[in-house]
């Protein structure tokens, strides 16, 4: 008889579980709906980025079989936020420069900051690679670059954000940003007559930025 109502026992204390953890199961799937919901309805569009301004300092690129390139620029960008409900937390923006897809340049951390409805907001920072270890193939197209009278790196952001609608605020979204910056020869073109920096080069004109979260 003991031994039965221990069993009896044990069989509630393993339907309790089984009933909590529905409980906790449908929870977790209601508050998952009402999110998807949420940002299904809203559908927040991709911060808006743009290369303002660059101005670049130092490009040296040393000879020999293992080519090294220091680099320096200050770099002007901005970011608009188009929605018209939802704001942008830039929890993480870390920004650098690229020259066919190799890293020139570390990685400069931006400010975290909170973007409202329709906000702007505007960074200018410093980017500096001393002596990267630069491949060979690309030293002589960078040659060939200089020698033609311009040169096009990549600015990138990578970053982490977060939506705000209201009082809720989303999980962190991974955002990349890649912005062309175009550099041409002072003597050559039309285009933007800006400051003149390393190899004569001045940066062309504003470009847009791609963005994806």
């Amino acid at each position: 008889m003991g031994k039965d109502c221990g069993n009896h026992g044990d069989d509630d204390f393993r339907q309790s579980c089984r009933r909590l953890l529905a409980i906790l199961l449908t929870m977790a799937l209601l508050v998952g709906v009402v999110a998807l919901i949420v940002y299904l309805v809203l559908r927040p569009t991709h911060p808006r980025f743009y290369l303002q301004d660059a101005a670049l300092r130092q490009l040296d690129l040393s000879n020999g079989s293992a080519p090294l390139l220091s680099t320096a620029a200050q770099v002007t960008v901005a970011s608009r936020n188009p929605n018209g409900r939802v704001g942008v937390y830039y929890d993480r923006l870390d920004v650098y420069a690229t020259y066919k897809y190799q890293q020139v340049t570390l990685a400069s951390r931006l400010p975290a900051v909170y973007q409202g409805h329709g906000d702007v907001d505007v960074w200018s920072p410093v980017l500096a690679g001393p002596a990267v270890p630069f491949a060979p193939f690309l030293a002589d197209a960078l040659a060939k670059d200089l020698a033609a009278g311009y040169l096009v790196l990549q600015l990138r952001i990578d970053g982490r954000v977060r939506w705000k609608v209201g009082s809720w605020v989303s999980g962190h979204y991974h955002m990349f940003v890649t912005c062309p910056a175009y550099f041409i020869s002072s003597g050559a073109g039309s285009g933007y007559r800006g400051a003149v920096g390393a190899h004569g080069l001045r940066f062309q004109t504003t470009t847009y930025c791609r963005v994806e979260v």
